[in-house]
């Protein structure tokens, strides 16, 4: 089953990673001083799984990612990097598809 992590970063900050049911990490999130912040970052990646909330960007090095976006067009969080916009592109269905339903595994000490 897909499900977002929620992890400890540096400095006593939170940071929450999807992946999708084959264990695959799709995106990671920027970090958040407080649980509760990252909870709701989670929430709202969830409910942002229109096609607008996808951007999809190339990097410098012939790769290809894409950032989720909360209607507010704040990112949410930024993809692993593709080989090809074909993978890129089925990363992105795969969030639309299984983030709604995805359990969420605390696994901060």
């Amino acid at each position: 089953m897909a499900k977002y992590e929620i992890k400890n970063a540096v400095n006593f900050q939170y940071y929450w990673v999807f992946k999708a049911n084959n264990g695959e990490t799709i995106i990671k999130s920027e970090t958040y001083t407080t649980k509760d912040g990252c909870r709701n970052g989670i929430y709202s990646s969830k409910v942002s799984v229109n096609d607008s909330n996808f951007d999809k960007r190339n990097s410098i090095n012939y790769q290809y990612y894409f950032n989720q976006r909360a209607s507010n067009y704040q990112v949410l969080g930024t993809s692993e990097t593709y080989t090809t916009t074909y993978s890129r592109d089925h990363a992105i269905e795969v969030v639309k598809r299984e983030a709604p339903t995805a359990i969420i595994e605390d696994l901060t000490f």
